[in-house]
């Protein structure tokens, strides 16, 4: 089971980087036309008139895919914004009650957001709602993104629970207990 959700987790992580590739792409296929058209005018030949239509929604719609389907491994990894200087002073009992209070409250919030992106994905695709640039994007495709690392990060979210009603540590609370080590605070 711990291989699965650790493959289920780096390939939502491979899918945000693949997201953020693709971004990076297309803007740099936008700077070589631009680039090409000043070439072009510069040599009295004209503008080409190169252009990646829709750059904007595209590379809005491929940044929030690469936001959401990082959660879950930024999760694990210690890499969300957390305040973790009262639980220094704590007892590791404290620490894990607290980490697994905390855990419930996330993992109720994130329900509650993938239902709601959940029921709009749907009530999108029902309407046949699209973008409104010159490509029109079904609004769908995005939000099922965004829902499906809502998903995965929920799941990574009981994992941790799980992991922390066992009496184990909790894999971010490891990266962070690791990192103070290295900082000096422990």
């Amino acid at each position: 089971m711990r291989k699965a959700l650790d493959g289920l987790y780096a390939g939502a992580l491979a899918g945000a980087c693949l997201a953020m590739v693709t971004i990076a792409s297309l803007v740099f296929l936008q700077v070589l036309g631009r680039m090409a058209d000043r070439i072009g005018v510069w040599l009295g030949v004209g503008r080409f008139g190169f252009a990646v239509p829709s750059l904007a929604e595209f590379g809005g719609f491929l940044f929030v895919a690469a936001a959401f389907l990082a959660l879950p491994y930024t999760l694990r990894s210690a890499g969300h914004v957390r305040v973790t200087l009262i639980l220094r002073f704590l007892p590791s009992g404290a620490d894990r009650l607290l980490t697994a209070l905390v855990l419930v409250f996330a993992i109720g919030l994130m329900c509650f957001a993938a239902w709601f992106v959940g029921w709009q994905t749907v009530a999108s695709h029902a309407r046949g709602s699209v973008s409104y640039g010159l490509i029109p994007i079904p609004l769908w495709l995005p939000q099922a993104v965004m829902t499906l690392g809502i998903v995965i990060f929920v799941v990574a979210l009981v994992d941790e629970l799980v992991a922390t009603l066992r009496g184990e540590t909790a894999a971010f609370r490891k990266a962070e207990l690791e990192r103070e080590q290295a900082e000096g605070y422990r």
